[in-house]
């Protein structure tokens, strides 16, 4: 019987080409494994008229972590009954914690001696898709609450004190006293009585600014839902771009882990996808579950082939999926 079970969704778009390679990855780095097909996204959507079916449901809670391709979520007004199939599965499954690591890969334009993890409360904010129109006004609600701030407060805390003691809170409460400062008290009340971690806070549009002007500053970075989507997409322009960031979505007993990239429909299909950040996931995921050794090995090999090539065309180079996918395994053996 194998170790661990793995729930795979490959989801939309390039999601049918990343997943099977980042398998391929953990099958040749010797993971004891059993892994769980299931689907879930836009295109199962169109087809089935809900975007996670029961049969999702019962695969993510009957493996020991859940590895996700990509998710198409079409702009403007949502088809009747369609819900973003990665959106659902967090709020479903309280996945609180949305961890994007950034750090520095052996890439071209990438800046040097970035090491932050950017960790964003994800099930409240703006992100709780609460808008209505009246005539020519729209109005969204942003709801923050006490006990999730906590919640999120207390998983950047000990987050913090496993790496560089070291903690910024970022917000907006200078203009935003009510719902800012609610999530920046409640944070802060709990990090003061910490005494060997390093706390900060930081106004969002600051920490823009000093993200591009000097990321080494930062360690761990905790933030609202809203700013930590945009924040840690601009973490990642500073260390190579979308293709090779990958995040966590932790709760207190799931994980589901994901490439940051949309499902790209322009390449879909065409074979030449970056698998990167579908593999760094698989990195997040391993950590999570406890397959540390079987982790950095994956992580060793994928930057190896970062510096020395091949290269897929977005970092620069003329690879494909399945070159870039071969150079990583036989790094691995």
């Amino acid at each position: 019987m194998a170790k661990y079970r793995i729930c795979l969704i490959e989801g939309d778009g390039i999601g049918h080409e990343v997943i099977p390679a980042t398998r391929r990855v953990l099958e040749a780095a010797g993971l004891d494994a059993e892994y769980v097909l299931a689907e879930a996204g836009y295109e199962y959507f169109l087809d089935h008229g809900t975007s996670v079916p029961q049969a999702t449901y019962d695969a993510v809670e009957n493996t020991d972590a859940t590895l996700f391709g990509a998710a198409t979520s079409p702009t403007g007004i949502k088809p009747a009954g369609f819900s973003g199939a990665i959106r659902h599965l967090r709020q479903k499954y309280n996945l609180y914690a949305n961890v994007r690591p950034t750090r520095t890969r052996p890439v071209p334009g990438a800046y040097e001696n970035v090491n932050l993890v950017i960790v964003r409360e994800n099930t409240q904010g703006l992100y709780v898709e609460q808008e209505r129109r009246y005539g020519d006004t729209a109005i969204a609600d942003t709801v923050i609450t006490k006990d999730a701030s906590e919640r999120i407060g207390r998983f950047a805390i000990d987050l913090a004190l496993k790496r560089g003691k070291k903690l910024t809170v970022v917000h907006k409460a200078n203009v935003l006293p009510v719902t800012q400062g609610l999530f920046l008290n409640s944070i802060l009340d709990l990090a003061k009585p910490v005494v060997e971690l390093n706390t900060s806070t930081m106004i969002v549009d600051n920490a823009a600014m000093q993200l591009v002007r000097n990321p080494a500053q930062f360690d761990v970075m905790v933030m609202t839902n809203m700013f930590g989507d945009i924040l840690s997409d601009l973490a990642a322009g500073l260390v190579g771009g979308l293709g090779i960031a990958a995040s966590g979505n932790v709760g207190d007993k799931f994980g589901i882990f994901e490439s940051v990239h949309g499902s790209a429909p322009d390449i879909a299909g065409q074979g030449v996808a970056n698998p990167t950040a579908s593999m760094l996931a698989a990195v997040l995921m391993l950590d999570h579950i406890g397959a540390n050794d079987v982790a950095r090995r994956i992580d060793n090999a994928v930057s190896t082939v970062l510096e020395h090539g091949p290269r897929t065309r977005d970092l620069g180079g003329t690879a494909g999926t399945r070159e870039f996918t071969d150079a990583v395994i036989a790094q691995l053996n």
